[in-house]
């Protein structure tokens, strides 16, 4: 089978609770074995770089700190048609990256067929390389979810037990 599905962190790891997806997927890959279909990068802060990781996807999941007015560490999860409009009003400049790529992926429909977005209410945005106590938490669950997320796509995840 062809690498289909793709997980995908995003964010700086440099400032605090935006690094929350990159520290998500690095989280996910170590404590399961994911099957040889299942990609799972860190996109840091690229944009348009992204584009060509989407073409030819069956699932993509986003994994990202979103402002959203909630209460820090809140997990909002968005669907497809839903994800794009999620980062309209966002401001940092990784976000309104992602939210270019997902507007050309739209236009060429390279867009997958399901499209996901675990978006975590970030409570600190200075630099710094650690996450705040509300974050991790919300990424230790959102780590578990993505899991079952891939199982009920059909991909055999396993835990590692760590």
């Amino acid at each position: 089978m062809a690498v289909n599905a793709l997980v995908l962190g995003i964010g700086n790891l440099l400032i605090g609770d935006e690094g929350v997806g990159c520290r998500a997927v690095a989280e996910l890959s170590r404590r399961y074995t994911l099957p040889p279909a299942v990609e799972c990068i860190d996109g840091g802060t690229a944009g348009f770089e992204l584009l060509s990781l989407l073409d030819g996807r069956d699932q993509v999941i986003l994994i990202d700190a979103l402002q959203d007015d909630r209460a820090p560490g809140t997990i909002i999860k968005v669907e497809d048609e839903h994800v794009p409009k999620a980062f309209l009003t966002r401001t940092t400049p990784h976000q309104l990256g992602i939210c270019d790529v997902l507007a050309a992926a739209q236009l060429t429909e390279s867009l997958p067929e399901k499209l996901i977005l675990f978006g975590i209410e970030p409570k600190c945005l200075k630099v710094g390389l650690e996450l705040s106590a509300e974050v991790q938490t919300a990424m230790e669950h959102v780590v578990h979810a993505v899991a079952d997320q891939l199982r009920q796509f059909g991909y055999e995840v396993k835990y590692n037990g760590i």
